[in-house]
C-alpha cells in the first residue's frame, strides 16, 4: 500500500492524482489537521511530527511513504530515509524537474511556505539541474490556513495572492512553482494574477507522474503495493471545512477517519 501524509489537506492533491495515475494501487492518507501548518514550525518539529506521520502509516500497512508536504519534504526527507527502511519519496524533485525542463527563459518563481524558502531546497535543486536559472522565492504563509478554511475564492483570498505574487511578477519569470500541496487549490486565481503567460508546476501531478514511471521501471517491485484493500483517509481532526475540501479534490464522497 501507498501511504501519503500531509499537513492537512492539501496532500489530498496528491492522492487524487496518484488515485489518477496508478489506478489499482490502495493508498493511505493521513492529514495531521490538528497541527497544520507545519511551515511556521521549527525543524526539529516538523521532524518529530514526520516521524510520527510514518510510523504510524506503516502501521496500518502502508509499505511506501510519499511526503506530500514540500514543508516536510525540504526539511524531513533526509531524516525519514535514515530512520525507515522502506522507499520514501517526496515531493519537490519531481516538480523541480518539470519546472526546469518547462522554462524557456530561466526565470523560475517558487512559492512556499516559510519553512521550505528557509530551506532554500528547490532553489539549490533547481540550480542543479539547470545551472543557468534564476530562482525567486516567496514565502506565503497565509495560503494554507485560508485552504484550510476552504476560502479558495473568498476576495480576501484574492487580495492576498495578488500581494504575495507581485514581486514575482515583477521578475518576468515565465514558470511559477506551487511548492506547496494546498496551493493548486488556489491555482485558478494564482493563474489570473500571475498571468497566463507563466506556466504553473503542479508538485502533486508532477509526483504522481514520477512515481508512475517509477513502477513502470520496477514492475516486480510495484507489484507488491498493489495488495491490503482499499484506499482509507486518515485525519487527526475533523472539520466540516476539512470534508467539504476532500470531497470538492476528490468529487465524490468521502470518509475521513479520525485518529
Amino acid at each position: 500500500m501507498i501511504g501519503i501524509f500531509d499537513s492537512g489537506v492539501g496532500g489530498m492533491t496528491v492522492a487524487r492524482a496518484v488515485e489518477q495515475f496508478l489506478p489499482g494501487y490502495p493508498i493511505l492518507y493521513l492529514g495531521d489537521i490538528a497541527r497544520t501548518p507545519y511551515g511556521t514550525k521549527s525543524a526539529a518539529t516538523i521532524i518529530e511530527y514526520s516521524r510520527n506521520n510514518v510510523r504510524f502509516l506503516l502501521e496500518q500497512g502502508a509499505t511506501l511513504i510519499v511526503i506530500a508536504c514540500n514543508t516536510a519534504s525540504s526539511v524531513a526527507t533526509q531524516a525519514l530515509r535514515q530512520e525507515f527502511s522502506v522507499p520514501i519519496f517526496e515531493v519537490i524533485s519531481p516538480a523541480v524537474a518539470e519546472a526546469a525542463k518547462a522554462s524557456k527563459n530561466g526565470r523560475i518563481g517558487v512559492i512556499g511556505t516559510s519553512a521550505t524558502v528557509r530551506s532554500a531546497m528547490y532553489e539549490k535543486l533547481l540550480h542543479e539541474a539547470r545551472p543557468d536559472c534564476q530562482v525567486f522565492q516567496k514565502a506565503c504563509p497565509l495560503l494554507v490556513p485560508l485552504a484550510e478554511e476552504g476560502w479558495l475564492n473568498r476576495q480576501e483570498s484574492k487580495m492576498i495572492i495578488r500581494r504575495y505574487l507581485h514581486p514575482l511578477k515583477n521578475q518576468q519569470i515565465d514558470t511559477l512553482v506551487l511548492g506547496c500541496t494546498h496551493y493548486p487549490l488556489f491555482a485558478p486565481l494564482i493563474q489570473a494574477r500571475i498571468g497566463k503567460r507563466v506556466r504553473l508546476i503542479d508538485s502533486s501531478l508532477a509526483t504522481a507522474a514520477f512515481l508512475q514511471t517509477i513502477f513502470n521501471e520496477r514492475a516486480d517491485w510495484a507489484k507488491g503495493l498493489k495488495t491490503g484493500g482499499k484506499n482509507r483517509f486518515f485525519v487527526t481532526d475533523r472539520t466540516e471545512s476539512v470534508h467539504k475540501i476532500a470531497e470538492m479534490i476528490f468529487r465524490r464522497p468521502m470518509q475521513l477517519d479520525l485518529v
